[in-house]
């Protein structure tokens, strides 16, 4: 398999985005797991102190993941490039939303003068079915998932980057799954994604990690 456009640079930068993304996604894993727990019932929000704690650490965690699909733009075969471009403008628009979303309901939800504003339940509370917790579960169970199928296609060769589609393959497949049985089991969908794009797709940027440090770079500059 020809990596033509997987320079020392992109191999180095990917790798470290890839290895940052896995940490800062255990991170999240950790801080979400606490706030759930921290919940009296399913039907209360997450709050002080997990809630923001999370939302900062979504707003750290996508332009890592970003970075990671450029590497793997750069790392696809020439005829694959039209996958990891797929993959990678799928996920810019994930972080797009997700980080806009996070970043007001750290900012925004924090104020105290907006505190009991009759709106706010309705926009910003981490519960559902508030729109900025729709929009939140919607980029990662659609646009996620779209990226992580597209992504699948550029590893076709060698145990490592199959392991690396299939895992791929079946963190997006549960998010999907999320999507489509959310208007029917409310906090089964929401569980199905997290163990999509929380679990697996920690896996995911740890096998891209290593995938990345295995592959040797090459020399050139050009890239597709």
């Amino acid at each position: 398999m020809s990596h033509a456009g997987f320079t020392a640079q992109y191999r180095t930068i990917g790798m470290m985005a890839a290895w940052a993304g896995f940490v800062v996604m255990q991170m999240y894993s950790f801080a979400s797991g606490l706030g759930f727990l921290s919940l009296k019932t399913p039907q209360d929000a997450i709050g002080t102190p997990y809630l923001p704690v999370m939302a900062l650490l979504i707003i750290l965690m996508a332009p890592l993941m970003v970075v990671t699909m450029v590497a793997v733009h750069a790392y696809a075969a020439p005829e694959h490039k039209v996958y990891s471009m797929m993959a990678l403008a799928f996920m810019i628009l994930l972080a797009g939303i997700t980080s806009s979303v996070n970043f007001a309901v750290l900012v925004v939800s924090s104020q105290t003068d907006v505190a009991g504003a009759p709106w706010l339940p309705l926009f910003l509370p981490y519960k559902w079915p508030a729109v900025a917790y729709a929009m939140d579960i919607f980029a990662w169970d659609w646009f996620y998932v779209l990226s992580m199928l597209c992504g699948a296609m550029v590893f076709r060769d060698g145990r490592l980057p199959q392991l690396a589609r299939l895992v791929m393959v079946i963190s997006g497949g549960l998010s999907l799954v999320g999507l489509i049985v959310l208007p029917f089991a409310t906090m089964w969908a929401i569980g199905i994604s997290i163990v999509g794009w929380g679990v697996a797709g920690s896996v995911v940027f740890l096998l891209l990690a290593i995938v990345f440090g295995r592959t040797p770079a090459v020399l050139g500059v050009s890239q597709g």
